[in-house]
């Protein structure tokens, strides 16, 4: 065992049986772990949140392939490694197969030019690219790889999956295996519920634990449920606010606004607030659901929210919390209708897709001398001079008479 290696390094699978997780994709009977075990693998690109197994995947492929494998991590690499490995590849005296594995760690970090660099070489086979990214890969790599590769959605690991890899470690000649080590099951499961996912975070946050604790008047090494709090420290967002789960949790806010779910909605308004979101940001997406989903069910909606967002503006963090809360609650617990939203949709669909014909005469402005000769204004009945100040009369073009765009059924 190499101590220096952090014992996340250590603990890395070496074959697939030693993977763990990921059943939706390396379940026996599904197509990935099937090509893997045939080493018949194309083109792909593995897309999950930190800690998730991307990269161990990755390495489970090198153990298992004939050809030869090559990581570049796009962070400190550029074109120059593309075309290096790609000659290396191409050289039959060293490499009889004529092609290599290229795994590109944080895929998403390489721009443009150095995607674009990829395509010939995995056009024409030279390189089966394997691709690493925590962002929203439809998002940040080129269309034309995208439609060369596989993508494989790799989940946050269950807090079961964690802790079965932390009691493995606890035995593992590779991991901690050499220490007497006395932790409690429930510990354990403490430290993989906090890890939030992060198989990565919860075997550095054990690490710490043993590596910083004396052993006992018994030569045991005793870790806490104290010591663990303290060394995994605090449960881990998943949120990156210039990332994927930027707009999962503001589609998430939003829709539990529009379902009436005030907790959900309390729930997702304070992860963005934890990931740092932008609280004028925030109170926009509030006024929108005002109008948009709440509408003429109850107008006020849209005033509370506008003067929050205002007031978000002038006071800021962190009393902002508040005023945002109070939003968004209000919405949340607001009748509901699309009404008004439906029927500008609908209009302007007409007006851009349809012949509307012409304003009627009456009701349109004469105000200079010698228009109404020409019709202008001529009939027009002034709704305040009848019972009720209401009058019928035509308002609609002739050809868009009896078209309905307010739908009061919908409120």
């Amino acid at each position: 065992m190499n101590a220096n290696q952090p014992l996340a390094y250590r603990m890395r699978p070496k074959t697939l049986e030693d993977y763990v997780g990921q059943e939706h994709i390396l379940g026996k009977d599904k197509i990935l772990y099937r090509t893997i075990q045939a080493d018949r693998l194309s083109s792909i690109i593995l897309w999950g949140p930190p800690g998730c197994g991307k990269t161990s995947l990755a390495r489970v492929i090198s153990q298992t392939t004939k050809y030869k494998f090559v990581v570049i991590n796009a962070v400190s690499s550029g074109v120059a490694e593309i075309k290096r490995a790609v000659e290396e590849a191409g050289n039959l005296l060293l490499n009889p197969s004529g092609k290599c594995i290229l795994f590109i760690d944080e895929i998403h970090r390489f721009n443009k030019l150095q995607q674009d660099a990829l395509l010939p070489f995995v056009e024409n086979g030279t390189v089966i690219l394997i691709g690493a990214t925590t962002e929203n890969p439809y998002f940040e790599v080129n269309k034309a790889l995208i439609s060369r590769s596989m993508v494989f959605k790799l989940n946050p690991l269950t807090t079961e999956n964690i802790y079965e890899v932390l009691k493995k470690s606890l035995t593992s000649p590779e991991g901690l295996g050499s220490y007497n080590i006395k932790i409690a099951d429930d510990t354990l499961h403490t430290i993989a519920e906090i890890a939030n996912g992060d198989v990565r975070t919860a075997l550095n946050g054990l690490e710490v634990a043993v590596l910083t604790t004396k052993v006992n008047g018994e030569g045991f090494i005793e870790i806490t449920d104290q010591i663990a709090a303290d060394s995994v420290q605090s449960r881990k967002a998943l949120f990156d606010k210039s990332g994927d789960s930027h707009y999962d949790n503001i589609s998430a806010f939003i829709k539990s606004m529009r379902g009436s779910d005030p907790d959900a909605a309390i729930f997702y308004l304070a992860r963005a607030i934890n990931g740092g979101e932008d609280p004028v940001f925030l109170a926009r997406r509030i006024v929108i659901c005002a109008s948009e989903d709440v509408g003429m069910a109850n107008p006020n909606a849209l005033v509370v929210a506008t003067a929050a967002m205002q007031a978000v503006n002038m006071i800021g963090m962190p009393e902002a919390r508040i005023i945002l809360s109070e939003a968004a609650t209000y919405v949340a617990t607001s009748p509901k209708s699309t009404a008004t939203y439906l029927a500008i949709d609908a209009a302007l669909a007409d007006v851009a897709e349809k012949d509307t014909g012409e304003i009627p005469m009456h009701i349109r402005n004469a105000p200079a001398e010698g228009m109404k000769d020409q019709g202008y204004g001529i009939g027009y009945k002034y709704p305040h001079d009848y019972p009720g100040h209401k009058v019928e009369q035509q308002y609609l073009p002739d050809k868009m008479v009896g078209t309905k765009y307010y739908n009061k059924d919908f409120e």
